[in-house]
């Protein structure tokens, strides 16, 4: 095996890679536990999937972008995630730790490259755990309303937020009293609860998620059944929308509409991304890990264009709440006590999408600082845990004041776009080193490689061209910044730098 893997390694371009014989030391003296059996994983990433697409995202996508062909917006969006899946797998039987996309390219196309995928990558988590706090949070208030309780607007809003809800409520003729300060109390207390369930270790976390996921997915699967039975066909009509656009230029409804609705759904399904992020504590990552990739992808998609359907047919696609879409749909049709059971799973739903994405940014953390590319503040693991507690911990606070002070809107958008192009990178990756390394030993083969990587390079960089403008533009703006902290900091303190 290792004189399959002997790479020369040129330390002075950024363009060096980390020799693959690398990787199986890191896979011998990983400090992490080894716990998470085939279906533990597949769990964890329909943790991850399921959640913020289904009770949250439906209602965005359908209603201002593509109406009832939102179905065919997951479909777009599941075919271009399956092409990057079967890359991935592929990697994750090869260099089973964690670092997912990131230690993948590393070892394959070249540092900076690696940088590059492991920065967005911080974007896509850290932001998507911050956008589904604040979900949970609104979630978190339906529930409380349905039982007449009405807390204060200052402690369930940030504070651009609660003064625009004052301001509507005054309008309306309600007496709000004045408030100068205003914080959202349950996505702060929410993202504190997960972040100690996180250190305190992987397997409580997975025992934990294990419930969420099978109450959910119960949930999800009595909205397809129940709903069916109130679906107005007459709702699917125009079943394509005809093409609006608005002042901005920006085409809503018609292909155009639907391409951009699968763009925004894509948030929803980086959970298949997560689960190769957990490979060091996989009992058989080899093996277990591309099962439980490609198995958490079919599934959801499945449920995913399923849900999206009976919604859409339930209620006309522009009377949707972008808020909670799924809750609304039952409560329209008469369902009450449906709304409480939808919204209580939502909760747990939405907890287990968080505690998912924090876990995989705290191991690419620790996979790049690994590597020399982040300070070994991100890569101490407790000695009683053995879990990256300093960053957990980090990433928890930093979640947290995001979440309860700033109003996220769009920002799921933002998290896509690092996806997208992240998986276009590892399509090409492992076509890379297929040709680089054809006689290395590949336990799951992806095939048709040339074809799939091609489809996959190009799908996924369609539907990031076809992102809002502005989205576009952060999103440029953020990978700017991380060159530039690469330049100063990553390159100089690299181990293949260092000759370590």
């Amino acid at each position: 095996m290792e004189t399959k893997m002997k790479q020369s390694v040129d330390t002075t371009s950024v363009w060096r890679r980390k020799p693959l014989a690398a990787y199986e030391a890191d896979v011998q003296k990983s400090e992490l536990k080894r716990v998470l059996t085939r279906w533990g994983l597949t769990s964890l990433g329909i943790g991850a999937v399921i959640g913020g697409g289904i009770f949250v995202l439906t209602g965005i996508a359908a209603h201002d972008w593509a109406g009832p062909a939102l179905a065919v917006a997951f479909i777009m969006a599941g075919v271009a995630c399956t092409f990057a899946a079967l890359c991935y797998a592929e990697f994750a039987s090869i260099l089973p730790v964690e670092g997912s996309a990131y230690a993948y390219s590393y070892g394959t196309v070249g540092e900076i490259f690696a940088w590059f995928i492991g920065w967005n990558l911080i974007l896509e988590y850290m932001m998507g755990a911050t956008t589904v706090a604040v979900s949970w949070s609104g979630y978190f208030e339906k529930l409380l309303h349905l039982f007449h309780i009405d807390p204060p607007l200052w402690l369930m809003n940030d504070p651009v937020t609660a003064q625009e809800k004052a301001a509507a409520l005054r309008a309306a003729g309600q007496a709000v009293p004045d408030f100068s300060f205003a914080l959202n109390l349950p996505a702060l207390l929410i993202v504190w609860l997960v972040t100690y369930i996180l250190v305190k270790g992987i397997k409580e976390a997975a025992s934990t998620n294990n419930i969420i996921v099978i109450v959910k997915v119960a949930t999800v699967i009595f909205v397809i059944i129940a709903g069916a039975f109130y679906v107005d066909v007459a709702n699917w009509t125009p079943f394509i929308p005809n093409p609006v656009v608005d002042e901005s230029g920006q085409t809503h409804y018609g292909f155009d509409g639907i391409v951009t609705a699968a763009g925004i759904v894509f948030f929803a399904y980086i959970g298949f991304d997560a689960v190769s992020t957990q490979a060091g504590e996989a009992i058989n990552p080899k093996k277990d890990v591309p099962f439980a990739i490609i198995a958490s992808l079919v599934i959801c998609t499945i449920l995913y264009i399923l849900v999206s359907l009976v919604l859409t047919g339930m209620v006309k696609y522009d009377q949707l709440d972008m808020k909670a879409p799924v809750a609304q749909a039952f409560s329209d049709v008469g369902l009450t006590w449906a709304v409480y059971l939808i919204t209580i799973a939502a909760i747990g739903g939405l907890t287990s999408v968080m505690l998912v994405m924090m876990l995989g940014q705290t191991r690419i953390f620790l996979g790049m600082a690994k590597d020399g590319l982040l300070p070994k503040f991100f890569r101490d693991i407790h000695p009683t845990f053995r879990t990256p507690w300093k960053s957990t911990i980090l990433v928890g606070g930093i979640v947290s004041i995001v979440a309860a002070l700033t109003p996220i809107d769009k920002v799921s958008e933002l998290c896509s776009s690092g996806t997208l192009l992240a998986f276009a990178m590892i399509c090409a990756a492992v076509w890379i080193l297929r040709v680089r390394e054809p006689n290395l030993e590949r336990p799951y083969r992806t095939p048709a490689l040339p074809v799939v990587a091609t489809l996959g390079i190009l799908a996924n960089l369609y539907l990031m061209y076809n992102l809002r403008f502005d989205t576009k533009v952060t999103f440029v703006v953020w990978g700017a910044l991380g060159i530039i902290v690469y330049f100063l900091y990553s390159r100089r303190n690299s181990n293949l730098n260092k000759q370590l």
